[in-house]
């Protein structure tokens, strides 16, 4: 295998991701999950965002699938920067809830009781 075809390879993978987000982006959430398993709803992602991010990875990898030798690559890079930018800010609130939000804290049932015995004998 020549070392040329690693660029087109790491092409191929990242349109690939690319298409999955836009899919993602704008496909109904009832299809995949078919109701929320979670205690708290978490916030709604914003579509538009969600499919800047992905036609900002696919600039990326046709950036790299053009090499070197492509006029415009420098072109799909600038607009797969400002894609992802604009993605990135308008879903801000939802990538910071899923990467901090850590819902309630799990404790165990013999500390549970011990905090609900000293509530009780304070009242």
């Amino acid at each position: 295998m020549r070392i040329e075809i690693v660029p087109l390879i790491l092409g191929g993978v990242l349109a690939l991701i690319g298409l999955g987000l836009i899919f993602d982006a704008w496909t109904p959430d009832e299809i995949i999950v078919k109701r929320e398993r979670r205690r708290r709803p978490r916030i709604e992602r914003q579509r538009g965002g969600e499919a800047a991010i992905g036609l900002g990875v696919l600039c990326m990898a046709a950036a790299f699938i053009g090499r070197d030798t492509w006029r415009y690559s420098v072109v799909t890079v600038i607009a797969g920067s400002v894609f992802m930018l604009y993605g990135v800010v308008r879903n801000a609130r939802f990538l910071g809830q899923s990467i901090s939000n850590r819902g309630a804290l799990r404790r165990r049932p013999e500390a549970e009781r011990a905090a609900s015995d000293k509530a009780n004998l304070r009242d």
